[in-house]
């Protein structure tokens, strides 16, 4: 057994005793031991200041760290900075740990500092809180040298930091997940190296590149390796850190946790606390504060555009940045919030979008067709350090193919396979905007849409002051409710009455009270809109459970707007091939828009089919009345079982457009029917949804959309042919035989396990199948629809139908008679 002590001074050297670490001159004969600093730092040693000496000696690289650092706390963020094809994406964060360096005699460790637990210092548990949370270390150096810092007041330790990125750290490179998932089994040493360690004011950055020798490489199997280069940022925290903001679920806000054990409560209790900016009033500006004068932050959130951004698209993302203006003027604050072009080369030639000082929209060449915003905080407080938008080039061509899809039927701007510069120019401002809200702390609101009467979304006078969502962090994406005729209506969400009030509670400063001392007064600014449907939060789902909380969804009704949504698709798919066509060009862009017309489709089946068995949730504290879940109510998961057979189910002929599949396919569009009724089917029969639906009658009893109502309806509006011996098509045939297999499925198979990586995202009612009531309804439409599809046998003439009800009969019996021969 090791017993450990912590350094907290419990060894403190005699008065004027030299301690032992410090003694450099009798080691410094000894080979290996501490030298004179001119014998390890020689001549030929490249160096580079910063936040700590860092200097490079043929393929070593020494640390000269200040001695006013030991003690001192440090993020240490890991990202993949260039990777392979199907292996993450360059700026992908992997991992974050806070380092601490630590000297004992003459080994300098960096340890692994977890704020997961914590105790005030003040109280007797603090003792029982380290000892539970003991720090272990990452890495030991020898020290090799010192150096007196006549400058800085400081003495130097230099070590030798090189094995630290060549050796296999686990935390500084790969994460375990995708060593798994490649079977990667060692590092390759004579394949890896450092490439740059550079040093700035307030980090150190270093670029390593890994190969591992791997089973399952996702790209270039021949090697049998994976070749990644890493990105290590080694920033330093506060020394004072920042007064915290505690978080509250009924405003969305990206948020961490700490166990404190010093807290009063009968039980161990998780506090949370948002990430933000610090932004602070100016001492010479608190009166004016007071007085409800905006005034500007001792120091503003600041982003720089990257120099290889087109300077077309400057402009743009710019303006994205600076419309958060208005939200931070709620909170109290002028010129909060500023974008910059960075300075020239020859203006700065130090300058670099990897110093932590400066938050950068990052600009990539690469296919990905999406933009992110990460950002990095510190764990002790939640104050964001610096972010850097990842930009990628092809958001270009998913923002064109959204605006088409869902505006083209009332907007010429739309029709078109390359907008003009000022529409995309717009295009871009409104997700450089979106993004930039990640980085100042807001999740997504998938909640913000519903606030807006769907027709209201056909009033030029609404949306122009309201947008098309109170919140530009939903995914309200652009106005496919409108339509034509309906005037100059807002096409896009603006930064909304919903992102004003999230940034006013997240940031506005209350002088003269900490931490829970707020509460009362935040609690307050909650209260003050608990009844305005645009101030409401609604979390992003994983796993649909509450209708009124989705993506891509538009006003609160689903079928009124689906409604709408479809008869704007049903005017864009006869001029697809029109508003494509480019002379000497194929037909790429026409399959592609035609792609884009069944998804968006496939949306506004998913918006609708959630309200059955569908739970709205609206968070609540004990001080406010009413339910925090409530179940969708009948009329409107009728309403969404009736749509669903409407526009779905009876077959979309308008969809069947021979005239674009003979440019696009040899075959193909009978499958692809097939294939999303298939979804939306299943997604109907879900274990969860039916679940939700048993329960629903048992509390609300005659007020519930019932499950045997829901299957019965769902039966008798699939098979509406048996009835009156109609003519089956091949659709409604592949469709009537989905509907069979997923019984079957229902009969035979239990509720999936949640894989453990996804079990916090994703939301699902979990039930026992084989002891609920779902087997012995599903067994009942069986029977029923066995009973059915023997009296449509003789009544129909097709030959076809009359396979196909033939055959189902024999798989209904095969499912219902297992054992019968």
């Amino acid at each position: 057994m090791a017993i450990s002590i912590s350094s907290c001074g419990v060894f403190q050297p005699n008065k004027g005793k030299k301690p032992s670490s410090m003694a450099s001159t009798k080691s410094s004969s000894k080979k290996g031991g501490i030298q004179p600093y001119s014998k390890v730092i020689t001549k030929k040693a490249k160096s580079d200041s910063g936040l700590f000496m860092v200097h490079k000696l043929d393929e070593k690289y020494f640390f000269e760290i200040p001695d006013t650092l030991i003690g001192r706390e440090m993020l240490m963020v890991t990202r993949i900075a260039k990777t392979a094809a199907n292996l993450g994406f360059g700026g992908g964060k992997q991992n974050t740990s806070v380092l601490r360096w630590d000297q004992k005699d003459k080994k300098l460790l960096l340890r692994v500092v977890s704020h997961q637990i914590y105790a005030a210092d003040s109280l007797p548990v603090s003792e029982a809180v380290k000892n539970s949370n003991f720090e272990p270390i990452l890495y030991a150096f020898d020290v090799k040298a010192y150096k007196k810092d006549t400058v800085n007041n400081s003495r130097n330790i230099v070590i030798d930091a090189t094995e630290l990125f060549t050796e296999d750290v686990k935390p500084l490179g790969m994460p375990d997940f995708r060593r798994k998932g490649y079977k990667v089994s060692r590092l390759d040493k004579k394949r890896s190296y450092i490439d740059t360690i550079r040093s700035y004011p307030e980090n150190i950055e270093v670029r390593h590149v890994k190969t591992y020798n791997a089973g399952s490489p996702p790209s270039n199997s021949a090697t049998g390796s994976i070749s990644v280069m890493m990105s290590n940022s080694m920033i330093l925290l506060p020394k004072e850190p920042m007064k915290r903001r505690y978080f509250d679920q009924r405003v969305g806000w990206f948020a961490r946790g700490q166990t404190d054990y010093g807290l009063e409560d009968q039980k161990s209790k998780t506090v949370v606390y948002l990430d933000r900016w610090r932004l602070e009033v100016k001492d010479e500006d608190i009166e004016k504060f007071k007085r409800g004068e905006l005034v500007e932050p001792k120091k503003p959130i600041v982003y720089y555009i990257d120099r290889a951004t087109p300077e077309k698209w400057r402009p743009y993302i710019k303006q994205g940045i600076e419309d958060w203006q208005v939200a931070f003027e709620a909170a109290g604050f002028k010129n909060a919030i500023i974008a910059k072009d960075p300075p020239t080369i020859e203006e700065d030639p130090d300058w670099s979008p990897e110093d932590v000082r400066y938050s950068v929209v990052r600009y990539l060449a690469s296919p990905i067709p999406n933009a992110n915003g990460p950002h990095v905080s510190d764990p002790r407080s939640g104050e964001i350090l610096e972010s850097d938008i990842n930009w990628y080039h092809n958001v270009m061509t998913l923002l064109r193919n959204w605006f088409f899809v869902q505006t083209a039927a009332i907007n010429p701007d739309a029709r078109g396979v390359a907008f003009k510069d000022e529409v995309m120019g717009r295009l871009i401002r409104f997700v450089s905007a979106h993004e930039v809200g990640h980085t100042l702390g807001l999740p997504h609101n998938m909640g913000s849409s519903v606030a807006y009467p769907v027709e209201k979304l056909r009033d030029p006078e609404f949306t122009k002051e309201y947008g098309t969502a109170p919140s530009i962090m939903d995914y309200a994406r652009f106005n496919y409710v409108a339509q034509p005729g309906d005037g100059d209506v807002a096409l896009m969400p603006n930064i909304g009455p919903y992102d004003k009030y999230a940034i006013m509670w997240g940031y506005k400063p209350i002088l003269d009270k900490e931490g829970k001392e707020e509460k009362p007064i935040l609690d307050s600014w909650i209260l003050e809109k608990q009844d305005d449907p645009m101030y409401r939060f609604g979390g992003q789902q994983f796993g649909v459970i509450d209708p009124s909380s989705q993506t891509e969804d538009l006003g609160d009704d689903s079928v009124l707007a689906s409604t709408y949504g479809i008869a704007n698709l049903k005017r864009i798919v006869p001029n697809l091939i029109e508003w494509t066509k480019e002379d000497g060009k194929d037909y790429e862009d026409l399959e592609t828009m035609y792609g884009q017309v069944l998804s968006q489709y496939n949306r506004y089946m998913g918006h609708v089919a959630s309200n059955i068995g569908g739970v709205y949730q609206y968070n609540k504290t004990y001080d406010q009345e009413g339910a925090v879940y409530t179940h969708v109510p009948k009329e409107k998961q009728e309403a969404a079982m009736n749509f669903l057979q409407e526009q779905l189910f009876d077959t979309p002929g308008w969809l069947i457009d021979n005239t674009i599949f003979d440019k696009i396919e040899a075959a193909g569009s009978v499958e692809r029917i097939r294939s999303f009724q298939t979804r939306t089917l299943n997604n109907m029969l879900d274990f969860g949804r039916m679940a939700r639906l048993i329960e629903n009658e048992t509390i609300n009893g005659d007020d519930a959309y019932t499950y045997p109502e829901m299957m019965t309806d769902l039966r008798k509006g699939l098979f509406s042919e048996l009835s009156r011996g109609k003519t089956i098509d091949v659709y409604r045939r592949n469709l009537q035989r989905a509907y069979v297999e997923r019984l079957e499925y229902l009969m035979t198979n239990e509720q999936s396990q949640i894989p453990a990586a996804f079990r916090r995202f994703v939301k699902r009612t979990n039930v026992d199948v084989s002891q609920s009531d779902i087997r012995p309804v599903v067994r009942a439409e069986l029977k029923a629809l066995r009973s059915n599809v023997r009296s449509a046998v003789n009544r129909t003439r097709d030959r076809m139908s009359k396979y196909h009800l033939q055959d189902l009969e024999e798989r209904i019996t095969m499912i219902l008679e297992p054992n019968k021969s």
